[in-house]
């Protein structure tokens, strides 16, 4: 941890939400008086048809709540509607950005309006009726969050599966959820790479008997591909029908969406999101981390595919009636500079991205970024794992100018929104640290006993107390649930993740329970000795992990990705290995050091280190689930680069 290396909130031009003072009373409520600090929310942020008997009700040790149970609600009407008829109709709600630079579409809240219900229509008119299942399996394309929306707005349960996932994995997707209808794509474009996701529908539907039908938008008309069975063209039929669809009234408590997460054995898990819960948790975080206000521009790089593109790109935004970003491409086509000219283009004043990506563009050098200038933003954000304090200076630094808070939030796709997470001008802010908890979220660390740490210490992180937006189980498995989140400590959400909590109170979340290490009696993170490793200028990527030793206990192994041209000599190791002796302590240095080119990583950029740990033990083949790994080549780097 960078305990002294604090970053004071710097000055703003507009009036924040939330002031520190503020943060505090609010928080104490939230906690203190859940049902009446939520219930103020729900009135403010959301349009019901009918308010709720009660806020809040259940059992929490056996996850089984409810949140506004008997309101009724529906989410597409929230997103969408309630804007039009305040006369916002015309604001830009989406700024679709194309793979192909030059390439763009604006879409007003009213043209949202038209396509969605159009969309919702057409799935009516194909049989899909309130609580049937569709499986949206697009690139990142508009349509893709019409589909969602259409899906909300007459009652349909969305599983979004990432455009990038086999159609092996798609197949499994399809088969849990048993879909009655697919909309794709012909093809998705990531850089250079044309991504056949018709073609994985075709040989995934094989197997999956539950599909009636399945919508194709046409994205590229140069592309030849044969008619699969079922097959409709999603422009001709949305052309077809009629702009009116009348919002259907859902149940608070009606499931909004099942999103399918991978576990490192077994099947994947289906996350049900509940409607009314998880939309006011979105919204409310949304507004207050980001300090988003009516003008701003708010782009977040996630994938629709992924709980951040769900909670951050559709549904919290499009409820504050906000105007977002829609990026096709990666941050590296057709070259490093592309986040940074988009920003410039559109004046996006509010950027969330992944540390991935931040440690990728910022292993490019600087030249990149010399002719852009990002005046516009005026917050930051990171998602998705641990950020080493590196990265965060030169996000801070070198991308923001040094004036744009950096909101480095921990959630996970069960939570659904940021639960630790600084606010920009109520949190001294931390570089590496996610600061403090989120509204209404009691984080605690236990130890292997289940007792919780109280002060300064490390221990596994966990949740006391249900929020609005709680997952309400894993899809047609209460078994696996329970046995999952709740069933070791009962009256904790346990999250699988360490953390450690500073003499401030501050959390510092370490990553994965299997990636906490106890090295001669020292418990410590990956993420602490990878965060030393980065300090090298010469390294662009590391990941740790610990094997078994009969001394030690564990013995530490550290891959390292070097930047691009540097020379992998006994030098160069040696100073990686004093870098962790002098910022972590000699106990921390690695064993042995792996140059690689390049780490196995989901598609949502998470290491997948439990690979990592099957090859620095010399197994080759025993890795459990990999359907979301992005590169299978990464994997045969290595196994080359150790001669296994």
């Amino acid at each position: 941890m960078s305990e002294k290396n604090t970053q004071k909130p710097i000055s703003y031009k507009e009036t924040p939400y939330i002031t520190q003072d503020l943060y505090e009373k609010m928080y104490t409520e939230s906690i203190s008086n859940p049902e009446q600090f939520w219930g103020d929310h729900a009135t403010k942020y959301l349009h019901w048809y009918k308010t709720w008997n009660t806020v809040y009700q259940g059992d929490f040790s056996s996850g089984e709540v409810s949140w506004f149970e008997g309101g009724i609600l529906n989410a597409s009407y929230n997103c969408i509607d309630r804007h039009t008829e305040q006369g916002n109709g015309e604001k830009t709600a989406i700024i679709w950005v194309s793979n192909e630079p030059g390439e763009e579409r604006i879409i007003t809240y009213n043209d949202l309006l038209d396509e969605v219900s159009r969309l919702a229509n057409v799935l009516k008119e194909k049989g899909v009726r309130k609580g049937d299942r569709v499986c949206i399996y697009m690139p990142m394309i508009p349509e893709a969050t019409f589909a969602m929306l259409a899906c909300a707005r007459i009652g349909a349960i969305h599983t979004v599966v990432f455009g990038g996932f086999s159609h092996e994995a798609l197949a499994t997707r399809i088969q849990a959820s048993e879909a009655k209808v697919v909309v794709t794509a012909d093809v998705g474009k990531r850089g250079a790479k044309i991504i056949p996701l018709k073609s994985q529908v075709a040989i995934a539907i094989e197997t999956c008997p539950s599909v009636e039908a399945v919508l194709v938008v046409t994205t590229d008309e140069s592309q030849t591909l044969p008619q699969i069975a079922g097959e409709i063209s999603y422009h001709e039929a949305v052309q077809q029908t009629s702009p009116v669809c009348e919002p259907a009234h859902m149940n608070a408590e009606d499931p909004l969406f099942i999103l399918y997460t991978s576990g490192s054995t077994g099947q994947p898990k289906g996350v049900v999101h509940t409607t009314a819960g998880y939309l006011l948790y979105t919204s409310v975080s949304h507004k207050y981390v980001f300090d988003y206000k009516e003008h701003d521009v708010y782009w977040c790089t996630a994938d629709v595919g992924w709980i951040t593109g769900h909670s951050f790109v559709v549904y919290g935004p499009l409820v504050n009636g906000a105007t977002i970003v829609l990026y096709e491409g990666i941050p590296t086509y057709p070259d490093c500079s592309r986040y940074w000219n988009i920003i410039d283009t559109y004046g996006v004043t509010i950027f969330y991205s992944t540390p991935t990506a931040i440690r990728l563009l910022m292993a490019q050098g600087d030249s990149f970024i010399s002719g852009t200038s990002r005046e516009s933003l005026k917050i930051l954000g990171t998602a998705g794992e641990p950020i080493n304090p590196e990265a965060w200076q030169w996000y801070y630094e070198t991308i923001g100018n040094s004036v744009c808070p950096i909101m480095d939030t921990w959630w996970q796709t069960e939570i659904a929104g940021p639960a630790i997470t600084p606010l920009p001008f109520a949190s001294h802010l931390k570089p590496g640290a996610v600061s403090k908890p989120f509204f209404g979220i009691q984080p605690v660390l236990l130890d292997d006993d289940g007792k919780e740490i109280i002060g300064a210490g490390s221990g596994m992180l966990a949740i006391k107390g249900s929020w609005p937006s709680q997952l309400r189980g894993l899809y047609n498995n209460k078994e696996r649930f329970l046995e999952t989140y709740f069933k070791a400590f009962p009256g904790y959400y346990i999250s699988g993740d360490g953390a450690q909590r500073d003499e401030d109170g501050d959390l510092w979340v370490t990553g994965r329970i299997d990636d906490m290490m106890e090295i001669s009696g020292h418990l410590i993170g990956t993420a602490e000795i990878e965060s030393a490793i980065t300090k090298h200028s010469d390294v662009a990527e590391a990941a740790v992990i610990s094997i078994p030793h009969n001394i030690k206990g564990e013995s530490i192994r550290a891959f390292v990705v070097p930047i691009a041209g540097t020379k992998e000599t006994d030098a160069f190791a040696d100073e990686i290995i004093t870098l962790v002796k002098e910022t972590v302590g000699s106990f921390a240095k690695p064993d042995e050091l792996i140059f690689v080119p390049d780490l196995p990583k989901t598609r949502s950029g998470k290491i997948m280190r439990r690979i990592l740990r099957h090859l620095a033990q010399g197994d080759t083949k025993n890795f459990g689930d990999i359907s979301t790994l992005a590169d299978p080549g990464a994997i045969s780097a290595i196994i080359t680069k150790m001669n296994l």
